[in-house]
């Protein structure tokens, strides 16, 4: 009988902090809108995700990726083309093994 009251105590108490860091009133809000859609999403975690806004942080962290992503391939490019440029000046002042096995 203890064992079921320490048990009862432990799920108030944790209700009770979902409830105060506003956990239940967000889920609440998100399974009503679920409920009330009128043509359900074939996937109900995304939908939940995207209504809590972890779809919009996994976009923000994605958007950030693609960035980062297009400056390195502008980067990757400037570097190829400034390596292509210092091969032509080798060029110049380094003979290629045809030139110089025939001099």
């Amino acid at each position: 009988m203890a064992y079921h009251r320490a048990s009862e105590t432990k799920r108030e108490q944790f209700r009770r902090y979902l409830e105060k860091a506003g956990v239940l009133d967000s889920l609440t809000s998100v399974l009503v809108a679920l409920y009330e859609e009128t043509e359900k999403p074939n996937n109900a975690l995304d939908f939940l995700k995207q209504h809590l806004g972890v779809a919009s942080q996994e976009s923000a962290d994605a958007e950030a990726l693609r960035q980062e992503l297009n400056e390195m391939r502008q980067r990757c490019e400037l570097l190829m083309e400034e390596n292509k440029g210092l091969k032509n000046k080798l060029q110049r002042y380094e003979p290629t093994q045809d030139d110089g096995a025939a001099q």
